[in-house]
C-alpha cells in the first residue's frame, strides 16, 4: 500500500470501469433509437414513437451519469500521471480535445432537440436528431479509442531533443491501423449491451404481463440487435482484434491464452487456472490445435509463448488478464447460443409464449457488461507493463511528488460519491420502468400491431 504507482493504477481502473457501465448502454442506445424513430416513420405506428421517447428518458439520464463519472478520469492525467501527460501530451490532448469540442457538443445539442424539441420541430427533424446524436455518441468513442489506440500502438510522432514526444502526422493517428479492429469490436459490444437491456425489459413486461404491446415490441427490436451483435463480436472483430494482438502484441496474447511455452499445433484453453510460478496451467481443458488455426488459419503454426519474451515484458498480472480474457471470451459464446435460440422462437412464433426463454432473457440483462468490462481489462492488462507500447513503462509515467495517501484518499472519495449516485441512478430507472413506456390508463391505439 505504500506504492503511489499501484494505488493510482488501482483509482485509474475503478473510475474507469465504472465511468464505461454508462457509455456502453447510451451508445447502443443511440443506434437503437434511430431503428425505433425510422420504425415509427415507416410503419406510422405510434406505439413505435412512444417507445423512442421512453428510451430516450433512459439514455438521457445514463448520458448525464456518463458524463460526471468521466470528468475525473482526465483529471488524473494531470494529477497522477503528470510524466505521462507531459511526455505525450501533445499527441493525447489532439484527441481528447476533438471529443469535447466535436463528438460531445454534436451529441449534446442534438440529445436537447430529441428531448424537447419533438412537437416544435416535426417528425423528421426528430428522427434527424436521433441520428446526430448517434453520430456524435460513436464519434465520441472514435475520439476516446483513438487516443487508448495510440497508446497501444503509438504511431505519427517524433521525438522531442530533451525528451517528450510531439505529433507530426494527425492523420496516422486518426488512422492508427490499430484503432479500426479495436473500435469496431468496441462499438459491437455496445450494441449488445443495449440491445440485451431492451429484450431483458422487454422479458420482463411480458413476464409481468403488463404492458405486453411494448414488451413483444422490445424483445423484437433488440432480439434482433443482439443476435447480430453477438455474432459480430465473434466475427468479424473478435478475429480481427485477436489477429492484431498476435501481430502487435504477442506476449499479451501469450498471457490471455495461458501459453507459457511456444508450441507448433497450439490449443485453445476452454477451461484450467493458470500457475505461473509453475509456468503450466493446471486442469486444461484444450481444443487441439484450434489456437494456431484461429491466429494463422495454419493447424500446424507456432505461436510464441511467454518464455520467448524477456519476463520483464510479461504483462503484470497474468491471472487476472487470463481470466478477464475468459470471462470475456466465454460470455459472449453464451450470448450467441442465447440468442440463436430465442430468435429461433421468434421465427416459429413461439418466442412469447416460451415462459422459460423470456426468463433466460430478462436474467442475461446484466452479463454484457461484466463481459465489456472483462474485455477492457483484457485490453489494458494486455499492454502492461507499458503505457505507451514500447515507449513509456507505467512505472515511469507517474507523478513523482503524489504520495500514496492522497492517492488511497480519492480513491475512498471516489467510492463513496460513486456509490451514492449509483443508488440514485437505480432509484430513477426502476421508476422509469415502473412507469413504462406509457403514461397510467393509456392504451395502445386500437388494432395496432407491435410484432409485424
Amino acid at each position: 500500500m505504500d506504492d503511489p504507482t499501484l494505488i493510482s493504477r488501482w483509482q485509474f481502473a475503478f473510475t474507469i470501469v465504472y465511468h464505461y457501465l454508462f457509455p456502453q448502454l447510451t451508445m447502443g442506445l443511440a443506434l437503437l433509437l434511430v431503428v425505433l424513430k425510422s420504425l415509427y416513420l415507416r410503419r406510422g405506428g405510434e406505439t413505435y414513437n412512444k417507445a423512442a421517447r421512453f428510451w430516450g428518458k433512459i439514455f438521457a439520464v445514463t448520458f448525464v451519469m456518463g458524463v460526471v463519472t468521466g470528468i475525473p478520469m482526465e483529471f488524473q492525467f494531470g494529477t497522477n500521471w503528470a510524466f505521462f501527460s507531459a511526455f505525450a501530451g501533445d499527441i493525447i490532448a489532439q484527441t481528447l480535445a476533438m471529443e469535447g469540442a466535436f463528438a460531445f457538443f454534436l451529441e449534446s445539442a442534438f440529445l436537447g432537440i430529441f428531448l424537447f424539441g419533438e412537437r416544435r420541430f416535426g417528425q423528421k427533424v426528430h428522427w434527424f436528431s436521433a441520428l446526430m446524436v448517434f453520430l456524435g455518441t460513436w464519434a465520441s468513442a472514435y475520439f476516446i479509442l483513438a487516443t487508448n489506440a495510440w497508446m497501444h500502438n503509438p504511431v505519427g510522432y517524433t521525438e522531442v531533443s530533451g525528451g517528450g514526444l510531439q505529433i507530426s502526422d494527425y492523420w496516422a493517428v486518426l488512422l492508427n491501423p490499430w484503432l479500426l479492429a479495436q473500435f469496431l469490436h468496441n462499438q459491437g459490444g455496445t450494441v449488445v449491451t443495449a440491445a440485451f437491456v431492451m429484450t431483458g425489459l422487454g422479458a420482463y413486461y411480458l413476464l409481468a404481463r403488463r404492458d405486453e404491446h411494448y414488451g413483444r415490441m422490445f424483445v423484437r427490436v433488440g432480439l434482433v440487435a443482439a443476435a447480430i451483435s453477438s455474432v459480430w463480436m465473434l466475427f468479424p472483430t473478435g478475429h480481427l482484434s485477436s489477429e492484431q494482438v498476435a501481430e502487435k502484441q504477442p506476449v499479451a496474447l501469450a498471457a490471455m491464452e495461458g501459453l507459457f511455452e511456444s508450441e507448433r499445433q497450439a490449443g485453445v484453453v476452454l477451461i484450467g487456472q493458470p500457475d505461473v510460478e509453475n509456468r503450466r496451467i493446471d486442469n486444461p481443458i484444450i481444443v487441439p490445435a484450434a489456437l494456431s488455426y484461429l491466429i494463422y488459419q495454419n493447424w500446424n503454426a507456432e505461436v510464441a509463448g511467454l518464455e520467448a519474451f524477456p519476463e520483464e515484458d510479461w504483462p503484470d498480472n497474468i491471472p487476472l488478464l487470463y481470466y478477464s480474457y475468459h470471462v470475456m471470451v466465454g460470455l459472449g459464446t453464451i450470448f450467441i447460443a442465447i440468442t440463436v435460440i430465442a430468435t429461433f422462437l421468434l421465427w416459429r412464433r413461439k418466442l412469447f409464449e416460451s415462459r422459460w426463454m423470456l426468463w433466460v432473457l430478462m436474467l442475461a440483462t446484466p452479463f454484457p457488461f461484466i463481459a465489456n468490462t472483462a474485455g477492457w481489462l483484457t485490453v489494458e492488462l494486455g499492454r502492461q507493463p507499458w503505457l505507451i507500447y514500447g515507449l513509456l513503462r507505467t512505472e515511469e509515467g507517474a507523478s513523482p511528488l503524489v504520495s500514496s495517501g492522497n492517492v488511497l484518499f480519492t480513491l475512498i472519495g471516489f467510492a463513496g460519491m460513486y456509490l451514492i449516485m449509483g443508488l440514485l441512478y437505480f432509484v430513477l430507472m426502476v421508476r422509469e420502468v415502473g412507469h413504462g413506456p406509457e403514461p397510467e390508463g393509456e392504451q395502445a391505439p386500437e388494432g395496432e400491431s407491435l410484432i409485424t
